[in-house]
């Protein structure tokens, strides 16, 4: 039986990316992940790798975009506001064509906002992070496990489409304490022609850049990196399904509001309403085919949120408005409680009835 460890979710973001082959680390301290940068600094110097905070959020981006261009596995992590400062990396980044990993820890907001956990980031991550056509792949753990066993998959999806990787969590998962392990956390190595690693007169120089003064070669490239998110959409959506084998209504829902609102659905259960959830684990590529054939079978759906409703679109889009669609969500650091989505669920299902 592997070995199983109390950590907390920040802790297990940092083993797990050391364990994936991270030997670069550039951040800035925010709370709430300030424990990935602490395990980070104490560890990174003890296996031959590199912890640099930086100077700024703005200087740690680039530090990874970089470290990214020679073909290391890096990171960064930060919280809400310090993401926005990093915003401007990441369009380089994901221009240039370079993969990187970078965790979200959130807190509340718009602007500084409070310390209190909050899922109201999901439109920045999902819709690009900085400025023109890019996507990154965003990655929602509901549990420790999946800080962990999400952050090797992180390293390889970036690595494998050549894109960023995002970690999409919230303060109470980063600070909650579970004991898991780390024996599901395949690590996958791919070759790097690409990589500025010098050229030992072997090879002509690689050149990394975002600059395309010509217009036409500029489209060219928008177009074949979207051929390349196909593929991703393609092949990487990861969801759970519970209970919704003979379910006629839905519940979707990510991160910590996903484990609120599975304690509502299997309440819902006891009263008699065939409540059912649909879990993104990938909040981009987003299940919408799931849920289009989830709208074939159900009568409406319900959206539990951290925001003041930010996926409740993308699942308006995904089953193209043949259900109703409602909202659960708190906002500011508040959690809803389970009673107040059984609430929902009710208020829901008699809306049909």
């Amino acid at each position: 039986m592997a070995e199983r460890v109390l950590m907390k979710g920040n802790e297990a973001i940092a083993e797990a990316a050391i364990r994936a082959g991270c030997r670069h680390y550039f951040g800035y301290p925010i709370t709430p992940q300030t424990e990935i940068a602490a395990y980070m600094a104490k560890k990174m110097p003890k296996i031959g790798g590199v912890f640099l905070q930086a100077e700024s959020e703005i200087a740690s981006i680039n530090m990874v975009y970089g470290a990214a261009a020679a073909g290391m596995r890096v990171m960064t992590s930060s919280s809400s506001p310090g993401i926005s400062l990093k915003s401007e990396g990441l369009s380089y980044i994901a221009g240039s064509d370079v993969p990187a990993f970078v965790v979200n820890v959130q807190r509340g907001g718009p602007g500084l906002g409070g310390i209190q956990p909050s899922q109201s980031d999901y439109f920045q991550a999902t819709k690009g992070g900085g400025h023109g056509d890019y996507r990154m792949i965003v990655l929602a753990p509901a549990s420790v496990q999946e800080m962990a066993s999400l952050t090797v998959k992180g390293f390889n999806l970036a690595d494998k489409y050549l894109m960023t990787s995002m970690i999409l969590a919230d303060g109470t998962i980063g600070q909650m304490m579970e004991p898991i392990t780390f024996e599901d956390t395949a690590v996958e190595t791919y070759d790097k022609p690409w990589a500025l690693t010098g050229t030992k007169l072997q090879r002509k120089h690689n050149i990394v850049n975002s600059l395309y003064l010509k217009a036409d070669e500029l489209e060219r490239k928008n177009f074949e990196r979207y051929e390349r998110y196909k593929i991703v959409e393609e092949n990487e959506v990861l969801y759970e399904a519970y209970m919704m084998e003979d379910a006629e209504l839905c519940v979707v829902a990510f991160g910590i509001a996903s484990r609120v609102a599975k304690n509502a659905v299997a309440q819902a259960r006891r009263e008699g309403v065939k409540a059912g959830l649909i879990r993104p684990i990938t909040l981009w590529p987003f299940p919408s085919k799931v849920l289009r054939q989830a709208a074939e079978q159900v009568k409406s759906f319900v959206c539990v949120e951290l925001n003041m409703g930010q996926m409740i679109e993308d699942v308006r889009l995904a089953i193209e408005c043949t259900r109703p669609v409602s909202l659960c969500s708190r906002t500011g650091g508040m959690i809803p409680s389970p009673d107040q989505v059984l609430a929902s669920i009710r208020e829901a299902r008699k809306g049909v009835n």
